[in-house]
């Protein structure tokens, strides 16, 4: 069987991809990487790749999907349907960010879902929609050819890899809305921010059923694409709050990412700003780190690579849950979890672990073998495989 990935994307969607080809092709894949930096000539390449059939396409974020040149043509027509050829597509966002191109999928289209309440969503709004199923990202093990550092040895106490943008920001997505409106949203963000467990679907809708009576369905996803603003600010709002609490409390806090320079708090001497670095640097920072700090991005019944990564690769991590993380992983054992909505708990935890030595190496020890053991991209390149054989 041949399967076409992507690059020349999003950094981090290409590395994902680069560590699943190492799987597929030991699984027996013949691999094409289709450039969406250099279009005509991967599309030439393409014809030829997918010449005699038996071709399958999976991307990340609708990379290849969403009306690329050469892909697509005038009135819709996609390279896909013209080859019959079955489409995987793993959104690693909520699926309100995508409406227009989920309405747009080839004919053979199946999307993979990194939260089950995002695959409940789409079953509920986009019935008509192929589903592959359940499967959230992978972490990478960085292979050094040494052993991994012992924890007690490492230089850094508390790394956070991720960007950082000040929340503020993303009022730009419903500043062409009524200020009637732009209240309406910024009261749901609030709401959220106030309780922090809740699932911002759940509450956008139980909000827009108070306001305007009983509506329907179809009327509710239409108003899911104001949530993008809600989504990301409540987002940063919280990993904010986790690294000021932090620094403000006297830890150095490490941060790989771009932004963090714009963050209010009142330490910013402990606050070690390394700015925007790609994915291989990020695991190779993790490798220096004892405890890699994690903000989930509202994935209520899901789980974000950075917790397997740093798990992966020796740190332990420090980490909001998720139902899903809750039945991986075990609280005080494997993983240590805050409570978003006591954040300023997470300096006592985080002392509590520095201070106990054999403690803390057990339990990055245990997160190591459960994330070696089922959460690998090696682990998740399997699953695709059946999900593939069995959507075919």
């Amino acid at each position: 069987m041949k399967i076409i990935l992507f690059k020349g994307g999003v950094e981090t969607q290409e590395y994902f991809s680069l560590e699943l080809a190492q799987t597929f092709q030991k699984i027996g894949y013949d691999i094409f990487f289709y450039d969406l930096l250099n279009d005509e000539c991967s599309y030439t390449q393409l014809n030829e790749f997918c010449k005699n059939g038996n071709v399958v396409m999976f991307t990340f974020n609708f990379n290849g999907i969403a009306g690329e040149k050469y892909l697509y043509r005038q009135g819709g027509c996609n390279f896909w349907d013209d080859h019959d050829i079955t489409c995987f597509n793993m959104v690693v966002d909520h699926p309100f960010y995508y409406h227009q191109y989920i309405e747009k999928t080839p004919k053979r289209y199946y999307q993979i879902s990194i939260d089950r309440f995002h695959e409940a969503y789409m079953k509920r709004y986009f019935p008509e929609v192929g589903l592959g199923g359940f499967l959230p990202l992978g972490g990478t093990h960085l292979e050094t050819g040494e052993a991994l550092i012992p924890i007690k040895e490492r230089p850094m106490d508390i790394i956070f890899t991720g960007n950082y943008t000040r929340p503020n920001t993303f009022d730009k997505f419903i500043a062409h809305l009524d200020k009637e409106y732009i209240d309406f949203y910024h009261s749901i963000l609030e709401e959220l921010i106030a309780s922090p467990g809740l699932r911002l679907e759940e509450l956008a809708e139980s909000r827009l059923k108070e306001e305007l009576g009983q509506i329907s369905d179809a009327e509710l996803k239409s108003c899911y694409k104001n949530m993008i603003f809600i989504d990301l600010s409540v987002r940063f709002h919280f990993r904010a709050l986790a690294v000021k609490e932090l620094a403000d409390n006297g830890f150095k806090v490490n941060v790989y990412g771009a932004g963090w320079e714009s963050l209010d708090c009142k330490h910013p001497e402990n606050i070690i700003n390394a700015g925007g670095v790609n994915s291989q640097k990020c695991l190779e920072v993790i490798n220096q780190s004892k405890i890699s700090l994690n903000v989930m991005p509202w994935f209520k019944d899901g789980a974000h690579d950075r917790i397997f990564n740093s798990m992966l690769n020796g740190a332990l991590s420090l980490s909001d849950d998720s139902i899903y993380l809750r039945e991986q992983f075990c609280d005080r054992k494997d993983i240590m979890f805050f409570d978003l909505a006591h954040t300023d708990k997470i300096p006592y935890i985080t002392e509590e672990i520095l201070r106990s030595e054999e403690w803390m190496v057990d339990m990055a020890n245990n997160g190591r073998i459960t994330a070696q053991n089922n959460h690998s991209w090696e682990c998740r390149a399997k699953a695709i495989d059946e999900m593939i054989r069995k959507c075919l």
